[in-house]
């Protein structure tokens, strides 16, 4: 096996992951270089969702497939938007998103804001081997915006070690602290026991 299918139409999680798995002289390649599969994500979990992603695109192509869920928990809105988070106010539409987030925390004091950013990443390959890893990032939820980075919840998610937002933080700052790189790093650790198992 050389090729590695990632469950994502996303270019830049391409780019990353590419960086990451060229030492392992393995062909990356996403949804995007395959025609259309449709993935039925019902999962009550990020491990559930990152694992149905792994698994249809994996019977679709037979082939090693990684895929991810993440999202925002919120410790007020008992865990919400979690799962739903990228289409909590609708599909993909970060301002709403954000907008929503705001609204539904409308007078909650700041001791009380508290939340994470939770990653899953599974990946499966053919005859059945899986590999799972997390990460997470604490913080809690601003009243406002802040910052122009990032993408999401960013802007709104305050580091208290770093005192800024994620939408405040370099591409590297954020790179070493976020849970995607919390749960690439634990992926990385384990992947070559997986890839050569």
């Amino acid at each position: 096996m050389t090729t590695l299918v990632i469950a994502t139409k996303n270019a830049g999680k391409a780019r990353e992951y590419r960086k990451m798995l060229a030492p392992h002289g393995i062909t990356v390649k996403t949804l995007a270089d395959f025609a259309p599969i449709k993935i039925d994500e019902n999962g009550t979990s990020f491990e559930e969702n990152a694992t149905i992603k792994a698994q249809t695109v994996m019977a679709a192509l037979n082939l090693p497939v990684m895929a991810d869920d993440s999202g925002l928990v919120v410790d007020a809105l008992n865990g919400a938007p979690g799962i739903h988070s990228a289409r909590y106010a609708g599909d993909h539409d970060d301002a709403a998103n954000n907008a929503k987030l705001l609204h539904e925390l409308a007078g909650v004091p700041d001791e009380k804001r508290t939340a994470h950013f939770h990653t899953t990443i599974v990946a499966l390959k053919p005859d059945g081997a899986k590999l799972v890893a997390n990460g997470r990032v604490d913080g809690r939820i601003l009243h406002e915006r802040h910052g122009e980075n990032g993408f999401g919840y960013d802007p709104l998610f305050f580091v208290e070690s770093l005192g800024k937002s994620m939408a405040e933080l370099t591409a590297d700052q954020k790179n070493a602290i976020s849970h995607r790189g919390a749960a690439l790093r634990e992926f990385m650790a384990k992947f070559p026991e997986w890839w050569r198992a």
